[in-house]
């Protein structure tokens, strides 16, 4: 009998050890395949991209030929700009970063041109679409479609917007520049230049005329408490219009979602029953979407959303309220204030909505009034 529990014991150890290892194995394999999902991101994606950083390409070095079509179907190779400075960007205009510059850049291109400088922009979509979008923000940037096809090597792996600055001989000119910050120096820069190649940002004076990346305009950590809440009017699902201004005198809970994004989902049902708990006691819940309107309402019907939930076009309101990220939300007080730092992330939101509804309870509003 001894002898067999002993036997029973190993072979419980050995079979625990087994299934241990099994487990641990089938972790490591996944996250492998996530990293390795994560440095061949597609460039058609349409959010707004975190870069992986790199030097790049030293100055004085050739950048690799390519060719890629045009916005009319043509064939354009980078030896057909021979003779021209160019800033050659890899581009998404569904990209919350490139649109944040898109206008910066449009009004850059009248000195581009004293300049002998030409922005050439390498984007994701279709002809109409960049067609519109070029249009609608006034750039008359040479656009070549990516379509698919694989990036130049100096922008692979990279996100939107990233750039490099070529000279006449198409030799890189400048360092490599990564990021909406930095690609709109960059063009600065550029635009006050005089002809001579341009030096590291670490051995040149600043220009007058250039900002530095903390006085940027463009916000990625999303407005802070005490800001007056940007002002909206946008459609719902129904088609109503719905105004930030028709919620003054309540509380407001602004989420910002996507219908494709998994930590959204996750929220939804916490949402819910925030709505149906405090949705008579002064704390409202809206939902900012982006994407299409079967989309949204598909999600919407999943989940049983009761609260409004209102169509951003793209980023433009993510961009107003600075953050780009989903899901986050912006608690926003009876006179129109945000009351709190932006909550990121499915756990933060819910502690913000918490401290909320607390605070209702105990009738201490004023720890959300902005004086």
């Amino acid at each position: 009998m001894i002898t067999l529990l002993l036997l029973l014991i190993l072979l419980s150890i050995w079979v625990g050890f087994y299934q241990l290892v099994k487990q641990q194995g089938r972790l490591l394999l996944r996250l492998d395949a996530l990293e390795r999902s994560a440095l061949t991101l597609d460039q058609d994606s349409d959010a707004p991209s975190e870069h992986v950083h790199s030097e790049g390409l030293a100055s004085g070095t050739v950048f690799p030929g390519f060719e890629f079509p045009d916005l009319s179907g043509k064939t354009r190779a980078l030896a057909d700009f021979q003779g021209k400075r160019l800033l050659l960007i890899q581009w998404n205009f569904e990209c919350g970063f490139c649109e944040a510059i898109a206008n910066d850049l449009a009004r850059l291109e009248t000195a581009f041109e004293k300049k002998n400088a030409q922005i050439v922009l390498l984007a994701s979509g279709d002809e109409s679409f960049n067609l519109e979008q070029a249009a609608a923000h006034k750039l008359k940037a040479r656009i070549l479609l990516l379509k698919g096809q694989q990036a130049p090597k100096p922008f692979e792996h990279q996100g939107t917007p990233v750039a490099y600055f070529v000279d006449e001989q198409a030799q890189v000119a400048a360092p490599f520049a990564s990021g909406a910050d930095e690609v709109l120096a960059l063009a600065r820069r550029i635009a006050s230049s005089a002809m001579e190649p341009i030096e590291p940002q670490h051995e040149r004076r600043r220009l007058a005329s250039e900002r530095s990346l903390a006085e940027s305009r463009i916000e990625r950590n999303g407005l802070t408490a005490g800001t007056r809440a940007p002002e909206f009017r946008l459609p719902d699902l129904q088609g109503h219009t719905v105004s930030l201004d028709d919620y003054r005198g309540q509380r407001v809970l602004l989420v910002f979602s996507d219908p494709n994004c998994g930590p959204c989902d996750e929220l939804a049902p916490h949402l819910v029953g925030l709505h149906r708990e405090h949705r008579s006691n002064g704390l409202a819940v809206i939902l900012v979407g982006r994407g299409s309107k079967e989309e949204n309402r598909s999600k919407a019907e999943r989940f049983g959303f009761q609260f409004p939930v209102v169509l951003q076009d793209k980023w433009k309101l993510s961009k107003e309220y600075g953050i780009f990220a989903t899901p986050v939300a912006f608690l926003i007080a009876e006179n129109g204030v945000i009351a709190k730092d932006v909550a990121v992330g499915k756990d933060a939101i819910l502690a913000l909505a918490g401290d909320a509804a607390r605070s209702e309870e105990r009738g201490q509003h004023n720890e959300f009034a902005i004086r």
